[in-house]
């Protein structure tokens, strides 16, 4: 019995050693201080809301194709039970087509989409605060709409 909790305690020290280091240690994805809101923007949708999932075709070996980043997409997501509002396509969002800052807003920070109806799943509904929301924007305003096919 004192074998198995020395070894308890000995493994729990370790673990919270290890934690402890991590914690101390810079993050390679963390964002950083001082950025500006496209930078910002990048840091949320690519690492954070990870848009890029749903919201950039596949190839043939369901790997994302990044010649095609944000150009919208079929949803490969299936619900697990039957949904009659889940949305078969992820829209574009690669320069921002066809969507106003306002509806962007919207859709962001209230989860509302531009028709003014909820967002369909199998999208997150966010909340975000307004700066993110913005930056978000302003990232996708700065892709371009359309990719040359490498």
């Amino acid at each position: 019995m004192l074998i198995i909790l020395a070894s308890a305690l000995l493994l729990g020290s370790h673990i919270f050693s290890r934690a402890n280091a991590a914690a101390a240690e810079p993050q390679k994805n963390a964002a950083p201080a001082q950025q500006s809101s496209v930078e910002r923007g990048k840091y949320l949708v690519e690492n954070v809301a990870m848009c890029v999932e749903c919201h950039t075709p596949r190839d043939d070996n369901g790997q994302v194709d990044n010649s095609r980043m944000l150009q919208g997409a079929s949803n490969w997501l299936m619900p697990v039970h039957p949904t009659t509002n889940w949305a078969s396509r992820a829209p574009a969002l690669a320069g921002f087509p066809g969507i106003t800052d306002e509806q962007g807003e919207d859709i962001l920070e209230r989860g509302r989409g531009p028709n003014g109806l909820a967002i369909q799943p199998p999208m997150h509904i966010y909340h975000m605060n307004h700066a993110d929301a913005t930056a978000i924007i302003a990232y996708l305003k700065s892709l371009p709409s359309a990719y040359p096919r490498e």
